[in-house]
Order: C-alpha cells, then sequence, then structure tokens
C-alpha cells in the first residue's frame, strides 16, 4: 500500500522559488494515530511548498475530529481540531529543526500526525469558564445552583489558622 502525503519534490528542488500546494483528504487509518481520541473521519491537509536554496518549506494546516469529555463538568466533547503546521526539509540537514528529503521525496504524514496529535488537549473543557460539578452533591453548576456549604475549611489547616490573627500586619 502506498503511504499517502508522499511528495515528489525533484522539480523544487531544481529551482528555489518553485512552489507546489497539496491539498489532500486522508483517512484516519493511513495517519495511523494509534489515539483513541481521534474519530473515524477523513484528515483534511492543506499545504504550502515552497522551495528555497537549501531545502523545501512547508506551510499550511491539518484538520481533525476528536472525541473526549470536559475534565470539570464531564460534558461529551467532539471537536474538529484544526492546526497550523510550518516544517523545513533539507537534504542535508544543516537546521537541527529540519526532517529530511529521502530520494527526492517529502513524507509529509509523520509532520500531520505529530502535530495534530500536540494540539489535542489532554485536559479539554467544553468552554474556557465551565464551572463544573459541585463537589458535594455532584450538580452540574452550569444548569443549577445547590445549597451545599462550600465556606468550610479543611481541618488540616487548623493549626496555621490558629496563627492568623498573630500575623496580621497591624498597619493594614
Amino acid at each position: 500500500m502506498a503511504t499517502p502525503l508522499i511528495v515528489n519534490v525533484i522539480e523544487l528542488l531544481r529551482w528555489p522559488g518553485t512552489t507546489k500546494d497539496v491539498v489532500a483528504k486522508v483517512a484516519t487509518a493511513d495517519v495511523a494515530f494509534d489515539d483513541p481520541r481521534i474519530v473515524d473521519e477523513d484528515v483534511d491537509v492543506v499545504l504550502h511548498l515552497e522551495s528555497m536554496s537549501n531545502g523545501v518549506s512547508v506551510t499550511g494546516s491539518a484538520s481533525a475530529t476528536w472525541t473526549g469529555s470536559c475534565r470539570r463538568c464531564t460534558a461529551p466533547l467532539v471537536v474538529r481540531e484544526t492546526v497550523d503546521v510550518a516544517e523545513l526539509y533539507q537534504r542535508v540537514l544543516e537546521d537541527p529543526d529540519a526532517h529530511g528529503i529521502d530520494n527526492d521525496q517529502i513524507d509529509l504524514l509523520p509532520m500531520v500526525r505529530e502535530n495534530l496529535l500536540l494540539a489535542i488537549p489532554l485536559a479539554p473543557l467544553c468552554r474556557p469558564d465551565c464551572p463544573g460539578l459541585c463537589p458535594h452533591c455532584g450538580i452540574e453548576l452550569s444548569v443549577a445552583t445547590c445549597e451545599c456549604r462550600t465556606d468550610s475549611s479543611d481541618p488540616r489547616w487548623a493549626a496555621l489558622d490558629a496563627l492568623r490573627p498573630s500575623l496580621e500586619d497591624p498597619t493594614e
């Protein structure tokens, strides 16, 4: 089976300043994410390759869909993640961050896979201001309010709370 997103760059390497666009839909199985969070939907890839005197610059974006649950309220999430990519490929690796060009071809699949996997949050939120669940009764605080007391202090801090009056600044 041929690996998708292998681009022949021999023409790009001959003339610096030459460009090539790559627009593709790649099956999730071909990307081989090996991550259960990734939904089995096509991965959209839109890349622009530009040759330079010392290699090929690749810029663009890739999109994949992932699932998870909010770390605060446990609501299910399905998100289409789009990540911008910018990489450098060189025949002779001069830049420590560059990737190699093998047989005048660039395999863009590892770059797409790595950038998408790094963009998926390990502890996602349904929204930045998600209040989460009440730690006492478990009610979802974005839907309803509860009558639980939240002013109780941890008994392990009682000794320090007793010292607080003697440490307060009298000039305040």
